[in-house]
């Protein structure tokens, strides 16, 4: 697989853990404005029934998405440079081949 494909995954997993990480924040200023934060809260935040244990489903739901995205960034670095240490040393081997 071409390093440049690779950097590109990289760079969608890195735009994923942004998106994910704003979402609490999205939430929390649509409620602030007097809106229904995105389907939490359909009735505005006075008449708000969320369950005593809503936030910590969100928030575990969000951690989990963000370490799974992360994990992902990782490998996907590792294999990166794999792929840039192989292309460097196939460099490497071609020069001591040619013409002395």
């Amino acid at each position: 697989m071409s390093v440049l494909w690779l950097r590109l995954i990289v760079g969608v997993l890195l735009i994923a853990v942004v998106l994910v990480a704003v979402v609490p924040l999205l939430v929390l200023l649509n409620l602030a404005g007097g809106g229904d934060g995105y389907g939490m809260c359909p009735d505005g935040l006075q008449a708000c029934d969320v369950p005593y244990t809503g936030w910590l489903e969100l928030a575990a739901g969000l951690v989990l998405v963000i370490f799974g995205l992360i994990a992902l960034l990782r490998l996907t670095m590792r294999v990166v440079r794999r792929e840039e240490r192989r292309r460097e040393a196939v460099d490497r081997v071609g020069g001591f081949n040619g013409p002395a």
